[in-house]
């Protein structure tokens, strides 16, 4: 493994080198937004498709007006949730310095300012926009800790440990190149803050366009199958559960999401669960109970449905 200090990452990615860092979402994968050979090395180590878009890391609000264009409901939800786990994807300014490849064609850009510290601080240090989808290999599991980021990408990849995140859920995607304000994909911010925000609904995409990461319909998908609202184990199955308030019996391995049905609890622990049970070994799938459709139950379900899709 390649444990590096926040002044050594910050280096790595001023030199067109990857670092893997810890945001309160997930673990990134970053490079130098503005370099596009930099950029390269991202969907290398991934393996991700270059149509797939990237969020594009920044340290400050100053840094939001010199690479896309913004209006009145931009400037709101930042007000409202930046620092913090929203992305808002504007139209790029014709002189934007980020590289083409991270809006993967797109004349938008997707864009966040994470609330981690340490995060925050390597941003700061770096000076530029960072490109940092989460840092495993397309389609798996996100990773919540460095230990999760090593297991996924490999020895190699320098990773600055920024201990687990204390969200646990991709950043929430909201799209701002049209007229209305579209829910791209639900996460850390529940959609209904910031309905209360703009003081309208959210629309939902009309087609499957990749707008922003996180909208392939086979995603975060763990190796062993998933079963969603479970409410029995199937006979003759070893099946781990995921559960959600208190469990239920007769399931070979249990990973409580929350013992008391808290919702932020159990988008916390979501990700570290489902390694956890991939990672058992003689079970035949992943069983997860019922999960809330509201607030961040959205986010949970949603990332739940992608991996039952497989990869």
């Amino acid at each position: 493994m390649v444990d590096v200090t926040i002044s050594e990452a910050a280096e790595k990615l001023k030199s067109g080198a990857v670092v893997a860092f810890a945001t309160e979402t997930v673990y990134g994968l970053g490079a130098d937004a503005t370099d596009p050979a930099a950029v390269a090395k991202i969907y290398a180590a991934k393996g991700r498709p270059d149509f797939n878009p990237l969020i594009c890391h920044i340290a400050d609000l100053s840094q939001l007006d010199g690479l896309v264009s913004v209006d009145e409901r931009a400037r709101r939800l930042a007000k409202a949730f930046w620092p913090g786990a929203l992305t808002l994807v504007l139209p790029r300014r014709p002189d934007c310095p980020v590289a083409p490849a991270v809006s993967a064609g797109l004349p938008s850009l997707a864009l966040r300012m994470p609330a981690h510290p340490q995060a925050r601080e390597l941003l700061r240090l770096v000076g530029r926009p960072v490109a940092a989808p989460s840092a495993n290999r397309s389609g798996h599991v996100s990773p919540t800790t460095a230990q999760h980021v090593r297991d996924s990408l490999g020895p190699d990849i320098a990773v600055l440990d920024g201990g687990p995140c204390p969200v646990g859920l991709e950043s929430t995607v909201i799209g701002l190149t049209g007229p209305q304000a579209t829910l791209l994909r639900p996460g850390g911010v529940a959609a209904e803050e910031i309905e209360r925000i703009l003081g309208e609904p959210l629309a939902r995409p009309q087609d499957m366009k990749l707008e922003s990461p996180g909208m392939l319909l086979k995603h975060y998908a763990p190796r062993l199958p998933v079963r969603l609202e479970v409410a029995a184990p199937l006979p003759g199955k070893q099946e781990g559960l995921l559960s959600f308030g208190p469990p239920l019996p007769g399931f070979a391995h249990v990973v409580p999401l929350s013992v008391s049905g808290d919702l932020v609890e159990a988008a916390a622990n979501l990700y570290a669960g489902l390694h956890e049970l991939d990672e058992q070994a003689g079970l035949d799938g992943i069983a997860v109970m019922p999960i809330p459709g509201h607030g961040l139950g959205q986010a949970i379900n949603d990332r739940l449905t992608r991996a039952a899709r497989g990869r």
